[in-house]
C-alpha cells in the first residue's frame, strides 16, 4: 500500500489560511452567529456580540481572506455568509491528518 502524497504547498498554505481563521474565541463567535445559514450585517454582529465596530471588521477581514466567509455588497450594506465547503474542506484535511 502506497502511503499519499504529501500536501502541496499551496494545498498547506491554504489549510493554514483556514485554521488561522478558527484561531480566535470571537472569530469562533462570529462563526457560530452565521451558522444559521442568515447572511448578517457588521452591524447586527456588533450589536450581538458586544464588541467594537473596529474590532468586528478585523475579524471578519480574517475571516474573508481565509474564505471561511464571503461578503456581497448591496448598496452601503455590506452582507456576510458562512462558507460552508471551506469549514468541510478544512474539517476533511483534518479528518486525513488524524486518519
Amino acid at each position: 500500500m502506497r502511503a499519499p502524497l504529501p500536501p502541496s504547498v499551496a494545498q498547506l498554505e491554504a489549510f493554514s489560511r483556514k485554521a488561522k481563521g478558527l484561531a480566535h474565541p470571537a472569530r469562533l463567535a462570529i462563526l457560530i452567529r452565521l451558522a444559521d445559514g442568515a447572511e448578517t450585517t457588521a452591524g447586527d454582529l456588533v450589536r450581538n456580540s458586544g464588541l467594537a465596530q473596529s474590532t468586528v471588521s478585523e475579524h471578519l477581514r480574517v475571516l474573508r481572506e481565509a474564505e471561511i466567509v464571503t461578503a456581497r455588497h448591496d448598496g452601503p450594506r455590506v452582507w456576510y455568509r458562512l462558507e460552508r465547503p471551506a469549514l468541510r474542506e478544512l474539517q476533511a484535511a483534518l479528518d486525513e491528518l488524524v486518519d
